[in-house]
């Protein structure tokens, strides 16, 4: 593992160790480690969400589709509960 050293102003030092005594880490690294993993995940649901937006309209998304949606799990639970194993299927829109 590689080693970081960063400067604080006391004010942010003393918020950190208050961070780590009072959420359980049991270092102002394992803390930070955590801000960073989540701002990372942060980064990738927003360019996931971009990419959405960015997407073509794939149809319609009305009550038939969440019909046959809710069909396709209880199918796959049935499925998943008898053989062990879902099988992969493709739910279309509408």
């Amino acid at each position: 593992m590689s080693t970081m050293n960063i400067s604080l102003p006391e004010e942010l030092k003393a918020f950190v160790d208050e961070q780590v005594g009072s959420r359980g880490y049991t270092s102002s690294s394992e803390y930070v480690r955590e801000l960073i993993r989540r701002e990372r995940d942060r980064e990738k649901l927003r360019g996931l969400l971009l990419e959405g937006l960015a997407s073509p309209l794939a149809g319609e998304v009305d009550e038939a589709y969440f019909d046959g949606l809710r069909q396709y799990i209880r199918e796959s639970a049935a499925e998943k509960k008898t053989s062990g194993r879902a099988r992969p299927k493709t739910v279309r829109s509408a």
